[in-house]
């Protein structure tokens, strides 16, 4: 992949990681809160996480100078 598709796909995957913070968010906040479906959109985030972090490593690689 080149750069400016990692790029995208780093920039959509942050937009989805900050949808899912505020749907947690939103869920928690109601009268019965869905704790099955929090923990899965938990997961969900952290998964996006990862992937976060690899496509910036592969983006950003650390040298070892």
């Amino acid at each position: 992949m080149d750069e400016q598709t990692l790029r995208k796909q780093l920039d959509a995957l942050r937009i989805e990681h900050r949808d899912l913070d505020a749907a947690i968010d939103a869920l928690s906040l109601t009268d019965f809160p869905d704790q099955l479906q929090i923990m899965r959109l938990k997961k969900r985030k952290l998964r996006l996480k990862d992937q976060i972090a690899n496509v910036a490593d592969i983006l950003l690689p650390d040298i070892i100078a």
